[in-house]
């Protein structure tokens, strides 16, 4: 575990450490899939190009608040947030993003990530409930929220 700081907010110490252990595994999910789908914006080629090269950088500006929401939570509740690069690397459960540049193809790839990510922040959800926090479970359903109408944005490409 990190280092954490003294808070006065009023969950145990215990708590707080699960809690917080949780928000850096999203963390390190959520700023892996900000890259990826900074990576698929950068080196889509197609037809498409220019509607998804748009919609990329949308949806990977929206998922950059997710991250910084997730690492001031961490540092809120008295934790150390694990936020870089490399920590990311590291801990991201997303499969690494593809040697692909297909407009249909990227947005395939995007799918199945921004699919991962939505499923495991809505376990986190029922995480946090179960350890009585719900500002975080508060948290985490306004990130799902979000990446399920991100998930409708993309998969609208594949549907006909």
């Amino acid at each position: 575990m990190a280092k954490t700081y003294k808070t006065s907010i009023d969950l145990d110490g215990e708590t707080r450490e699960q809690i917080v252990a949780l928000l850096n595994q999203q963390l390190a999910d959520t700023f892996d899939l900000y890259s990826q789908t900074k990576q698929a914006h950068w080196n889509v080629k197609g037809a498409q190009f220019f509607q998804l090269h748009e919609l990329f950088d949308k949806l990977a500006g929206e998922t950059l608040v997710y991250v910084d929401d997730i690492a001031e939570r961490a540092t809120t509740l008295g934790g150390t947030a694990l936020g870089t690069a490399r920590m990311s690397a590291a801990a991201s459960r997303l499969p690494e993003y593809p040697d692909i540049v297909g407009g249909q193809e990227s947005v395939a790839a995007l799918v199945e990530r921004y699919a991962a990510l939505a499923a495991s922040t809505r376990a986190a959800i029922d995480a946090s409930d179960n350890l009585s926090d719900a500002d975080t479970a508060d948290l985490f359903t306004g990130i799902s929220r979000g990446l399920d109408k991100s998930l409708w944005f993309l998969e609208a490409h594949l549907q006909a």
